[in-house]
């Protein structure tokens, strides 16, 4: 029998998905200051149940949440400057060196960065004894990965390339490499724990503040990890790599409708038999990790746990791969019982199974009792039977009128083709015309689909230059921010009654519409 799905998906919710990046502030990207909390205000003002971010990691190349040096350290580009300037670490900064609407990567690393260096410093020079006392408590609880990625940071400071570049006795972490950088770069990894420590403290604040508010996160779980990373360093054996640490094989997607040579991602692929051989524990410690940060998982590409596209490593394209058996049901009874979901419900965890998914990847999905995904702009224009049209919907759903990954509803409907739009408008009525994203809002938030997530430019009705990421298109995503002057009372409170029409999120009327803007 299959386990009850988690008591926060088991209701009928509804959420927003925006990430912490693209929230307002002065210092070039949101982050977990103010302006969060001014969030969470916003949706209990809108009547919300859910917020929905993507990984908190720090960003890798392409400054993609989903290509971490770390699935298990915080960004460092969302520690709250402000919280450092009223402990005195850190000189007060000028407001708005940085434009509105959109985070410059690179101009905001350095800044941001440079910034943490000159609080370490601070923190060094002025912080009491029990702060300290504090800091190395925290560093001794986190040891099992802060560790490892504190030198890995460091040493790719350092040396300024990738890991298998480095000496061949730092490369194959030697004890006695690893003793002599340790003691070598002291300072820096307690700089890069520092940062971790006040990540972790304002992460916690605020998801505190969120809880009291009625308000739960949903976070996300890429299902591999970069090459380029702590996770790989230290853990090489757990990977199919040569003696040199390169990937022998990689990990994508076969050849299909939209793509002759399909997708060649990369990243390199698990050693299922040996993370098995110690009941999983990597992803018994990744899982732990992120359930202290949020309420919900959504697990990335879950139809490789399943099965996965194996592709060799010397091959350009992904055209000649090969499917290989992933660790299935093995691996999410492992964690189940690691943290107690022996009480009936399963894991809260969100499976992304959109695309082309077999059987045997729905059997394994409602085996664990986990509830899929279905995305509105992928429903019209070929048949009433379609998936992803909201009379469709199973109960154990969470629909979307789109994810990060897609365009907004107005920048899709702005580009949609004419089979498209007509099957748009026989099912969603002659509003679509003037308001297509509350047409699809309604209609999700009608179905049965126990939880609706809304993207915030889909609240906000903006159109395709809103947009947060183009799969396959590496420069200039993952930028987009918002500014408190494209948000008028009106969404808030539009967005409050629809829920509340459709028996979502269990909130009084009263409190569901005061606004906060």
């Amino acid at each position: 029998m299959s386990p009850a799905v988690s008591p926060l998906l088991s209701q009928r919710t509804s959420g927003v998905l925006l990430h912490i990046t693209s929230l307002p502030g002065p210092h070039g990207s949101g982050d977990l200051g103010a302006e969060a909390y001014h969030f969470v205000d916003w949706l209990v003002s809108a009547g919300q149940r859910l917020w929905q971010i993507l990984p908190l990691s720090p960003v890798g190349s392409g400054n993609s949440p989903y290509n971490s040096p770390s699935t298990f350290a915080g960004n460092p580009l969302m520690v709250d400057l402000e919280d450092l300037i009223r402990h005195g670490w850190l000189s007060d900064r000028p407001d708005n060196w940085f434009a509105p609407g959109h985070c410059d990567y690179e101009r905001v690393a350095s800044y941001r960065m440079g910034c943490l260096r000159e609080a370490w410093q601070g923190f060094g020079e002025q912080a009491q004894p029990s702060e300290w006392l504090e800091f190395e408590s925290f560093r001794a609880q986190q040891a099992h990965w802060l560790e490892g990625y504190a030198l890995f940071m460091a040493l790719e400071a350092r040396h300024g390339k990738p890991w298998t570049e480095w000496p061949q006795a730092l490369r194959q972490r030697e004890p006695g490499a690893i003793a002599r950088a340790t003691m070598q770069l002291a300072d820096d990894l307690g700089f890069f724990g520092f940062i971790q420590w006040r990540f972790s403290l304002q992460w916690r604040c605020l998801r505190e503040y969120a809880h009291a508010h009625g308000i739960y996160i949903v976070g996300d779980a890429p299902i591999f990890v970069a090459h380029h990373s702590a996770d790989v360093w230290v853990n090489a054996q757990q990977y199919h790599l040569d003696p040199d640490g390169a990937p022998t094989v990689v990990a994508g997607v076969p050849p299909d409708y939209f793509s002759v040579t399909g997708q060649r991602w990369g990243n390199p692929l698990y050693r299922w038999d040996v993370m098995a051989a110690d009941g999983f524990a990597w992803w018994k410690a990744r899982l732990g990790r992120l359930l202290d940060w949020v309420d919900v998982v959504r697990l990335d590409h879950f139809r490789g746990f399943e099965s996965y596209w194996e592709i060799p490593a010397s091959e350009p394209t992904a055209a000649a791969g090969c499917w290989r058996p992933g660790p299935g049901k093995a691996l999410f009874d492992a964690l189940g019982e690691a943290f107690d979901a022996s009480a009936g419900f399963s894991l809260p965890i969100i499976a992304e199974d959109l695309g082309i998914i077999t059987d045997g990847v729905t059997a394994l999905r409602k085996a664990c009792g986990f509830p899929g995904m279905c995305v509105m702009q992928f429903a019209f224009g070929d048949s009433p039977a379609n998936p992803y049209l909201p009379h469709n919907f199973e109960a154990q759903t969470v629909a979307y009128t789109g994810t990060h990954d897609n365009d907004t509803s107005l920048g899709w409907w702005q580009t949609a083709s004419a089979v498209e739009r007509h099957g748009a408008r026989c099912y969603l009525g002659p509003q679509v015309d003037a308001e297509v994203h509350w047409a699809m809002m309604q209609s999700l938030s009608q179905s049965q689909a126990r939880t609706v997530i809304f993207p915030f430019q889909d609240v906000l009705g903006l159109d395709g230059a809103h947009r947060m990421n183009t799969p396959g298109v590496s420069q200039g995503c993952w930028e987009w921010r918002f500014d408190w002057h494209q948000v008028d009372a009106g969404p808030a409170k539009r967005l409050a009654e629809l829920t509340h029409a459709h028996g979502r999120n269990l909130a009084p009327t009263t409190e569901l519409l005061k606004g906060v803007i």
